[in-house]
Formats: C-alpha cells, sequence, structure tokens
C-alpha cells in the first residue's frame, strides 16, 4: 500500500522544522529492497516508526494523523533518507514527565528494520530540539569531578593514564588487588574489564576490599589520588544497585574516588537510567560492549557510533568509550573525532544535523583498545587536545619494566605531545617513555624509524 499521500511532505523545510523546534529529526541511509519505489518505501518505513498500519482502520482519527512521523527530504541516488517525528509521540515518564531513550529506539529503529519492502536502513545522525534536550537527565558528574580529585585544574585538567587489568578473566582476588596497586603507583584511572565481575573464582565480596586496600597503599606512597571503575552491570536493577551499594560501602571515606561502569548497550538504557538517578554523585562510565554488530560501517542496519554517543551523553553517560580513531587496535578513522567532539561540546556539527546542547554536561570521550605511549602523542595531535581517558591495559601491563612505569610512560606522551617534542629526543630524558619503545618494538619501527640506534644509549 503506497502510504506517500499520509506519511511524506517533501515540501518541509529542514530549517522550518528546526526552528519550530516540534520535531526530533533523523537522517537514514535507506535501500529499498529491488522492485519498490523510494520514496513509497520511505513513506512505509515512517509509518511504521509512527501512527501507520498496513491497511486502513477505522480508529484512526484526524488527531492522530496529527502525529505520523512524515518523510522530508530524499535522495534515492545518495540513499539518503530524513524523517520529522512529532515529539508528542514518544512515550513520557508517570513519574516525572522527562522522556525516555528506549521510547525514541522503539519507534526510530524498531519494527522498520524487519519490513519487506526495506532492503536495510542505519540511522547515521539525530537531531534533538531545545524541549528534547530539557526532558533528558543528562550526566550528572563529567571530567571536572575527576580532575578535582585528582587535584588537577578544573578547565583543561588534562590527560587521565588508565588501565584495565589484564589479563580481563582469571585473576583471582589477590593478584587482581595487586596489579591495581602496581598501575596505580604510576597511573590514574583503573577498570574492571566489561566481563569482570563476581565470578566464582574471584567473588566480588572478596575482591572490592582488597581493592579498596590497594588504592589506600598506593595513595599513601604516592601522595596522590586514584579512581577505581567498578562493573556493576547485571540483568537485574536490584542485583546491579546491590553491587553498587556494596562497593560505596567498601570504599567508605574513599567513595567518591568510585567510578560506576555499566555495559550500557548489552544492557541497554534502562541499566543506564537506572545508574544515573540512582547513584548521582558517582561517575557513570558507559561501555559499549557489542556495538560493533550495528554500528560498524560494514553493518548496514541499526546506527552509527555517533549516534550511540549521542543518545548516551542524553541518558546521562558521564564517559563512554569511543574507540581509538586509528590509533589503536579497534575499528576507527581519523575522522571519527567529531564522536568527540559531539559528546565533549557544548555544539557541533554532526554528519547532518549541527546540534545544541544548551549547557547540558559533557560526556568524556574514554579512549581504549591497544593504545600505548608511542602512538599517543599522534592521537593527540589528531584530536587536538589530551582531555580524555585512557584505559591501556596492554600499554601499561606490557611495559619492559613495571605496570607502573607502563602508567608513568602514558603520562610522559602526553607531556612530549605537549611540549611538541620530538618523540625520540622525549624518550631520552624520560626513561619510561625509552622503555615503551623496547616494549612495543613494532610500533616504534612503524612510527619512530631509526629508534633503536637513537636510543639505545639512554637506556
Amino acid at each position: 500500500m503506497d502510504q506517500s499521500a499520509r506519511y511524506a511532505d517533501l515540501s518541509l523545510r529542514e530549517e522550518d522544522l528546526i526552528a519550530g523546534g516540534q520535531h526530533i529529526l533523523v537522517a537514514y541511509k535507506m535501500k529499498p529492497k529491488t522492485g519498490h519505489g523510494y520514496l513509497t518505501a520511505a513513506a512505509h518505513f515512517a509509518a511504521e516508526s509512527s501512527t501507520g498500519t498496513n491497511v486502513e482502520v477505522s480508529t484512526t482519527d484526524d488527531f492522530t494523523k496529527g502525529v505520523d512521523a512524515l518523510v522530508y527530504h530524499i535522495d534515492e541516488a545518495s540513499h539518503d533518507m530524513r524523517i520529522a517525528y512529532p515529539m508528542a509521540l514518544f512515550d513520557r515518564n508517570i513519574t516525572d514527565g522527562r522522556m525516555m531513550i528506549v521510547s525514541f529506539l522503539t519507534l526510530a529503529i524498531g519494527n522498520n528494520q524487519g519490513m519487506g519492502d526495506i532492503a536495510h536502513a542505519k540511522m547515521i545522525d539525530i537531531y534533538f530540539p531545545p524541549r528534547a534536550i530539557q526532558l533528558f537527565d543528562g550526566p550528572s558528574r563529567d571530567i571536572s569531578d575527576l580532575w578535582r580529585i585528582l587535584g588537577r585544574p578544573i578547565q583543561n585538567g588534562g590527560y587521565i593514564a588508565g588501565t584495565i587489568i589484564k589479563p580481563k578473566l582469571g585473576l583471582r582476588p589477590e593478584p587482581f588487588a595487586e596489579a591495581a596497586y602496581q598501575f596505580w603507583l604510576g597511573g590514574d584511572f583503573i577498570k574492571n574489564d566489561e566481563p569482570q565481575g563476581n565470578q566464582v573464582f574471584s567473588p566480588l565480596k572478596a575482591t572490592i576490599p582488597l581493592v579498596a586496600r590497594a588504592m589506600k597503599r598506593a595513595m599513601d606512597k604516592t601522595g596522590e589520588a586514584k579512581i577505581f571503575s567498578a562493573n556493576i552491570t547485571a540483568d537485574d536493577h536490584y542485583e546491579m544497585c546491590a553491587r553498587a551499594d556494596f562497593i560505596l560501602e567498601t570504599f567508605g571515606s574513599d567513595a567518591d574516588k568510585v567510578a560506576f561502569l555499566v555495559d550500557g548497550f548489552v544492557g541497554g538504557p534502562g541499566m543506564i537510567t537506572t545508574a544515573r538517578r540512582q547513584y548521582p554523585a558517582q561517575y557513570l562510565h558507559y561501555h559499549r560492549a557489542g556495538h560493533g554488530m550495528i554500528t560498524s560501517p560494514s553493518a548496514h542496519r541499526g546506527y552509527t557510533a555517533l549516534v550511540l554517543a549521542k543518545i548516551s551523553r542524553l541518558q546521562g553517560a558521564s564517559g563512554i568509550h569511543v574507540g581509538t580513531m586509528g590509533y589503536g587496535k579497534m575499528e576507527g578513522e581519523n575522522d571519527d573525532r567529531n564522536i568527540a567532539y559531539m559528546i565533549e561540546r557544548d555544539e557541533c556539527q554532526g554528519p547532518v544535523y549541527y546540534q545544541k546542547w544548551y549547557g547540558m554536561k559533557p560526556t568524556t570521550p574514554i579512549i581504549s583498545g591497544g593504545m600505548n605511549a608511542l602512538r599517543l602523542p599522534g592521537f593527540f595531535e589528531n584530536l587536538g587536545h589530551g582531555n580524555v581517558i585512557n584505559t591501556a591495559g596492554g600499554g601499561s601491563y606490557g611495559h619492559i619494566d613495571t605496570p607502573a612505569a607502563g602508567a608513568i610512560s602514558l603520562r610522559q606522551a602526553y607531556e612530549c605531545w605537549k611540549a611538541k617534542a620530538d618523540p625520540i629526543e622525549w624518550a631520552k630524558e624520560h626513561k619510561e617513555f625509552a622503555g615503551a619503545f623496547e616494549s612495543f618494538p613494532q610500533d616504534a619501527d612503524k612510527l619512530y624509524p631509526g629508534w633503536r640506534d637513537k636510543i639505545a644509549a639512554h637506556r
């Protein structure tokens, strides 16, 4: 059934829709299946995303038609399809009238992904009007709160050297806590890897007290504050809160130095929102494990990593992993820096829409996946700043000397970039950074040819 007369209006102008402030705009890359017209398929997509059915029904009235989603732009050659969704379509809380991401995703990327006339469709950008921004929680904590804990300036406080306990699974409580202590002697921030939780060989109630003691020992030894991001992900919200409450109670007077990690993609919006609302005093660390099955450039359905990052900020993520922008092992390109800019700035141009955040707290880019000190100067140069958290697992525990030396090498890489120094010359005066060359020789050969003869005498 051709529904384009009702669910498409190509006379609508994008600038007018934005000025009106009554619609969430979504840009897709959509391809119909062979034999289906582009506009007809697009209108069917909009219908399925809002008020439509596959047949005319007697219960549709004029008001219902007034909240139809409308296709307002198509470009068949580039597969560009854009839809305006009236704000009134989306579910609102009965407790406080606020919006919810789960409702937005249910409509904008729900049943339409499996329709018979759609080959594939992928959300590449979203525009949220001012009223929608007001109706989402946004972050309660941001990187400035971590800088304050670390004794840094709360503006441009700089690079936070972090790690992931390695191996990601298999350590019992005592070696886990010792691994944390060894890194904290040189670094700032440790996160559980996303599968770590309450394994039978490392029960959370045995591990967390040892980690809290390791943090105290490291702070006493170094005279510096430390931060631990504890994984509280669970299927059950009550279980998640039980883990969080136990962790805060165990860390006691150092509970402000605890962040909560939640696997937001596999756990879903409910997990993120529960953590954000139940523990607003904690930094909320959004881990996006599993996202690549839909955000990868090779996937033609779902949404992009930029869309995921935008909705994480709306939900209240203090920080989210954004990959390594081509500088580590994880998928990504140099121009993925736009993902970081979108979540850390108060306004930013996306792939399609210019988004203003109207003072909503920023979400920190968290950089992980195969990074080490040798890759960081180029990464910072590409991004243009170092106000990020970097969790380098192998880059710390793979250092030829100690995990603490690995952590120090990361900090030294940041200082090298800030000083605009030549990394090989910098290594001659900074032994931990020099040790990174020996620790990761394949990267060193690729990034800094001839390093062996120049640095060897200084180690």
